[in-house]
């Protein structure tokens, strides 16, 4: 059963690239890392995922959501799509940038947000980076979300505010955080 609507999803996104808006900040800011591979962890209908194979990254689109997949794979035939539950995911296989984009750990059951970031972060290859962005006061805090990765292995090295890089301060609504691999 899905609980979105692929295609109202992504039409949403194509109404505000029609109006100029830019919609790819999350994939200019995963291409400052210059990555050659990136697991779109949580990847709706793969926008961000359909971008980063446009510049030659290699990347691998997971979702929970069947509708969100279903159109991932409508719009992007060549990327490999997963439909899968990102708390229990085990792919065998890291990447330079794991990516959570478009508050995936707010969509995540509360019970499951430790085993997600946990098994997200269990993808990235050393030295990579683990790069989420999501609201903030809307039930998951920073807190929470830096004590698991401290957990997790990874260690927080930068804060954003936005996916355009403005800093992060006490009063910001939104954090993209990037915490790294040991090499």
């Amino acid at each position: 059963m899905s609980s979105f609507d692929g295609r109202r999803y992504q039409e949403r996104f194509d109404a505000l690239a029609a109006s100029g808006v830019d919609v790819h900040g999350e994939a200019n800011f995963v291409l400052g890392y210059s990555p050659k591979t990136v697991l779109d962890a949580g990847c709706g209908t793969g926008r961000v995922a359909r971008e980063l194979s446009r510049h030659g990254i290699e990347v691998l689109g997971v979702d929970v959501d069947s509708s969100m997949i279903q159109e991932a794979r409508r719009l992007g035939p060549t990327i490999p799509w997963i439909h899968h539950d990102l708390a229990t995911l085990e792919l065998g296989q890291t990447f330079d940038v794991v990516l959570l984009a478009g508050n995936v750990p707010i969509f995540c059951p509360v019970a499951d947000r430790t085993a997600l970031i946990r098994t997200c972060s269990n993808h990235v290859q050393p030295g990579g980076v683990l790069v989420a962005g999501f609201e903030l006061g809307r039930g998951y805090e920073l807190a929470e979300f830096d004590d698991t990765i401290a957990a997790s292995g990874l260690v927080l090295s930068e804060r954003f505010s936005t996916w355009g890089r403005d800093p992060f301060e006490a009063n910001s609504t939104y954090a993209v955080s990037v915490a790294k691999a040991p090499d």
